[in-house]
């Protein structure tokens, strides 16, 4: 597998630009890349790559956001365009593998490390950030008990498959491991997500 990116983070963020909008979506795109950055580390991974993959997983989120089925159908020639191999597009659309609401993704799984990191990684990034909103958008001070407790709580952001989120025992981290390498990613870009 190729771990050379064909875009710097600067272009990225233009490329994502062209096709969101959206605040909150952008909230998203940068949590998620900041936890794979953690992940990335914490694996001796390369980081750049792992960062890129958070960062775009959500390309086409904006063109595709009003009919979710097609959401991860732009994704590949988006990325082929901007020069991106095969290899880094397959690992980036997994992150849709087995949803419902995607026909063209629900039958196909999940079998790399990077994989399960990219869904768990881009999935918990909502328990965080609604966790966050409700201590007053506080992030500073959160710890892994409480996110735990949230995450048990079946009605607490009940949209969130918390099944995604356990994929991460597949790379070898806990859960709580997890959690603590989340919180920290998402800590260090709070001002640029809307959280303190």
């Amino acid at each position: 597998m190729s771990s050379k990116l064909p875009i710097n983070r600067q272009q990225a963020m233009k490329l994502l630009e062209k096709y969101n909008s959206d605040k909150s979506d952008f909230n998203h795109f940068l949590e998620s890349e900041a936890v794979m950055k953690e992940l990335a580390e914490k694996f001796n991974e390369n980081v750049e790559y792992w960062s890129m993959l958070g960062l775009l997983h959500d390309v086409d989120w904006g063109l595709t956001k009003n009919d979710v089925s097609t959401h991860l159908t732009k994704a590949p020639d988006i990325l082929r365009q901007a020069g991106f191999d095969e290899d880094f597009i397959k690992t980036l659309v997994s992150h849709g593998h087995g949803f419902d609401e995607l026909p063209a993704l629900k039958s196909k799984t999940r079998n790399e490390k990077i994989e399960f990191a990219l869904a768990a990684a881009e999935t918990v990034t909502g328990l965080i950030h609604a966790y966050a909103l409700m201590r007053g958008k506080k992030v500073s001070d959160m710890e892994v008990s409480g996110l735990k407790k949230k995450f048990k709580d079946k009605a607490f952001a009940a949209k969130i498959d918390r099944e995604i989120i356990l994929e991460i025992e597949k790379t070898g981290l806990s859960l709580d491991e997890f959690f603590q390498l989340a919180i920290n990613g998402i800590k260090k870009i709070a001002s640029e997500v809307e959280l303190q």
